[in-house]
This record gives C-alpha cells, sequence and structure tokens, in this order.
C-alpha cells in the first residue's frame, strides 16, 4: 500500500457511520502514549461530522484516520483536535496529509480565527511548525471554559487542574492569520518538545 492509495478528504454524512471506530482509535492512541487525547463520544464526533468541521482519510472503504476542528470564543479561535491514524497505517506521511486539510478546513471555515493546537506529541509539533504555528503559553490560547471542560476525559487532567490551567504535559501552539508568517527553524519543535520533557520532570509531579 502507497500513500496514493488514501484518500484524505472533508468528512460527510456517509462518514457518520465510522463513529464508534474513531472513537475507539483515539482511545488507543492515547493510550499508547499514556497522554494526551481526551476521550470521545460516538455522538461528539457524529456532531463534528454533520457540522462540517471534521477530516477523515480512506483507504477504500476503511476509515483509517481522523481529525476535526472546533471553534471557541465566538469563532475568535479554532482547536484543530483528535488527529489519528490507525497504526497499520503509520509511518506513510498520513499524519501530515490530514493535518494539512484540517488546517485547509479550519482557514476555509474560519479564516480570521487564530487557529491553535494542545498536544504532547513531537510529530504533531514538527508539523504545527511547518505551517506556520508558534510555541505559546496557555494564557494566549482561548479561555473559553467549555474548551478547557473537554480535557476532563484526559488522564492527565488533574494536571492541568493544580496548576490552575496555567500548564500541563501538552503543550500550546498558535497560528494567528494576522502575523507575518515567518519560516521557522526546524529545530523549534525539538525545543518545544523537551521543555515540555523539563517541565514535566521538575514542575509537574
Amino acid at each position: 500500500m502507497n500513500n496514493d492509495q488514501v484518500s484524505v478528504m472533508f468528512a460527510t454524512e456517509e462518514h457518520t457511520k465510522f463513529a464508534q471506530k474513531i472513537c475507539d482509535l483515539i482511545y488507543e492512541s492515547a493510550l499508547q502514549r499514556g497522554t494526551g487525547i481526551a476521550r470521545r463520544s460516538p455522538e461528539y464526533i457524529i456532531d463534528k461530522i454533520r457540522g462540517e468541521k471534521a477530516v477523515v482519510a480512506m483507504y477504500g472503504d476503511r476509515l483509517i484516520g481522523f481529525s476535526y476542528i472546533e471553534s471557541w470564543g465566538h469563532g475568535d479561535y479554532v482547536a484543530t483536535s483528535g488527529l489519528i491514524v490507525d497504526p497499520e497505517f503509520r509511518k506513510l506521511g498520513l499524519a501530515g496529509r490530514i493535518k494539512n486539510k484540517t488546517f485547509e478546513l479550519a482557514r476555509r471555515r474560519f479564516p480570521y480565527a487564530k487557529i491553535f493546537s494542545i498536544t504532547t506529541s513531537l510529530p504533531v509539533m514538527k508539523l504545527n511548525t511547518r505551517l506556520g504555528y508558534k510555541p505559546v503559553t496557555f494564557s494566549e490560547l482561548t479561555q473559553d471554559d467549555e474548551f478547557w471542560k473537554g480535557c476532563e476525559g484526559c488522564v492527565n487532567y488533574d494536571i492541568l487542574q493544580r496548576n490552575n490551567r496555567s500548564k500541563c504535559l501538552c503543550y500550546g501552539m498558535l497560528f494567528d492569520p494576522k502575523a507575518e508568517l515567518k519560516k521557522q527553524s526546524w529545530v523549534t519543535p525539538y525545543r518545544t518538545w523537551w521543555a515540555n520533557k523539563f517541565r514535566k520532570v521538575f514542575h509537574l509531579k
């Protein structure tokens, strides 16, 4: 199987039947990493698909990847979340294709919004950096309580609470369409990842 055999597209009503599988993939990914993506319900996933806020990767009739967007602060902020790839189809560059398509969806639906991501994944940080995201503190992200409530399903939610939502094991990254887009150094995602590791060891135990 090669990358050309996989279709990455905006999700439509026909993809709602994969909601449970998407939830299972999200949960399995979180278990493997021991952190990160909060659990989601099939109803939540269906809502994102029907709201034209999701991207899927399909290999024939098989769903092998997913991601979605959500708007916050009256559309001033958009989060890209839930990026997953079926373990059998990893290391093929699909995460990058899904991330790019999700970013395209966010820019189409909310062209003036700041786009942000919170993640512990170095590959995701690298993808974000290529798209023009910059590392930021949580204070520069949306302060919408409903967004942070979505972290309740994460195994590390207690860490976020103990630090008054100022930091956690996830790292914040932001794309601001109003800012001048500058090419960032290739070392930025690695610096971000290591900084997160040090914070975990020295501050969040």
